[in-house]
């Protein structure tokens, strides 16, 4: 049994009628002759269910709501109630593809059961099958959402449960999360709130200049540096420019309604563009996203004078590390130079805001998150939550979006002996982010974008695609065709 830290009970606490705060990701296959069935899922997912802990593990909530819930093994779990199939019509396009996935994903989890499901969706055009699977972001992040998937993949497409997977693992001990203990243990951390709430304050508070909309404030670099001097912290830091987020028109409170796009581009051409200009390919995919949001939003004669804000998740989780639930994330806040027309331009200003960013993280990796979520008691956060966020997007959106770039394998990947042709990630949306996340994932050779918005905030997703195409053109060298793949190229995130 182990208690969710603020900001993996931050997740369940932003949830609303209009929010539902799962990741999610959309394997595109070629089903090997009928292999990938929903039999042999459900045989694969029982054989290593217990190889993944976000997979196997259920809410434990405190009663009263006193302090944040706990995790617990289940061990009765069902697979039947967590593994679904749909067929879609024909003539199965991605456009109905990515239809039916927007409709399932906009659909929150049941929090009575480990907080996962999994689509297995059959007709797509040429044969292929997806498979839809999201899991609540109160249990992963990036690493731990890679390992979680990892753990279900093979490396050839004859691979074989191990003799010890084969054999479902027995089923782990009941956990009592006693109401005695639990409101013991709410007791003690509201005792010691006063003390958390002001070190939280102060840790905060000496990144001031870098959370979003208080950094713009006045006076936030002078109180961010007094801060870290109170502290003790004499290291010097980039300076960052402000951040104040204009208005656009995904900028703002979303409806519960989600539509989504997806597709591919080539790695090489991006590894291409990041070598001739001496930056990374995060860098580019950076610049490629501002240029596609500053055609989109030039389309709607919406385009802000101002850069956009957009965060940056970043995992500060170790690969391989053992706790394989819950978060352990912050995020880089920077300009996207959206204001800046020629596209080379464009992506040196971007690759300079990155690298400022990136600096400074390194120097002090950020915590103000966590921090952030540590401010107040758990019942006060529980209740205040989803209306500070809808406050946020009405009155101050602190970001325009969030754009997040998860790196994955250069080779291939087998499900159920069905070989994964493309990944495409699906992130969350929140009134305070507003209507729009572009989540991407590098995989045997291409880069699988996936993207997420509201319909009342965005009203053509799917022509960020033909944008994100038309960027990497115009920054390419060697000009190539249009290598978007039918169902098979153009997302787990946070960080």
């Amino acid at each position: 049994m182990r208690q969710l830290t603020a900001l993996d009970a931050q997740f369940l606490h932003l949830e609303s009628a209009t929010t539902a705060a799962h990741v999610a990701g959309l394997a595109v296959l070629d089903p090997a002759d009928g292999m990938v069935s929903r039999d042999a899922l459900a045989e694969l997912l029982r054989a290593r269910l217990h190889l993944s802990p976000a997979l196997s593990m259920r809410l434990a909530e405190v009663p009263l709501g006193l302090d944040h819930p706990y995790w617990v093994a289940d061990p009765g779990i069902d697979v039947d109630r967590h593994l679904f199939e749909l067929t879609l019509p024909a003539p199965g396009d991605d456009r109905q593809l990515a239809a039916a996935v927007a409709e399932i994903h906009a659909r929150r989890l049941d929090r009575t059961r480990p907080l996962w499901e999994m689509h297995l969706i059959k007709g797509l055009r040429g044969g292929r099958v997806a498979v839809y699977t999201k899991v609540h972001h109160a249990a992963i992040d990036g690493v731990s959402g890679a390992e979680t998937l990892a753990a279900l993949l093979d490396l050839s497409p004859d691979g074989r449960l191990t003799p010890a997977e084969a054999r479902p693992a027995a089923p782990p001990a009941p956990q009592r999360a006693g109401r005695a203990g639990m409101l013991v243990g709410a007791a003690v951390h509201g005792a010691a709130q006063p003390l958390r709430a002001a070190r939280s304050v102060i840790r905060a508070a000496a990144d001031l200049d870098v959370i979003p909309l208080a950094g713009a404030l006045p006076g936030a670099k002078l109180i961010a540096r007094a801060a870290r001097a109170v502290s003790g912290d004499r290291q010097q830091r980039p300076e960052l420019p402000g951040l104040s987020a204009p208005r656009t028109p995904f900028s703002g409170p979303i409806s519960a309604r989600r539509h989504l796009s997806f597709g591919s581009l080539p790695l090489k051409d991006i590894k291409q563009v990041a070598k001739a200009h001496g930056m990374s390919v995060n860098d580019v995919v950076m610049a490629l996203c501002a240029s596609a949001l500053r055609a989109w939003l030039e389309e709607r004669d919406a385009l802000p004078a101002a850069p956009l804000i957009v965060a940056v998740p970043v995992a500060v989780r170790r690969a391989g590390a053992e706790e394989l639930i819950g978060n352990r994330i912050s995020a880089m806040v920077a300009p996207m130079p959206t204001n800046v027309r020629d596209p080379l331009e464009r992506l040196h200003v971007m690759g300079a805001a990155m690298s400022r960013a990136k600096r400074r993280f390194a120097l002090a990796p950020s915590a103000w998150p966590s921090e952030l979520c540590s401010l107040l008691p758990a019942p006060v956060t529980s209740l205040a939550t989803p209306a500070v966020f809808r406050l946020a997007g009405m009155a101050f959106p602190p970001v325009n979006l969030i754009v997040s770039n998860v790196p994955g394998p250069q080779f291939p990947l087998y499900l159920c002996g069905g070989r994964v042709l493309s990944y495409y990630p699906l992130s969350v949306l929140t009134d305070a982010s507003g209507g729009l996340t572009i989540t991407c994932f590098s995989y045997d050779g291409m880069l699988d974008f996936g993207i997420v918005a509201c319909p009342e905030r965005v009203d053509d997703v799917w022509s960020l695609l033909a944008h994100l195409r038309a960027a990497l053109d115009e920054l390419s060298d060697d000009r190539v065709g249009d290598e978007f793949r039918d169902g098979v190229g153009v997302d787990l995130v946070a960080g």
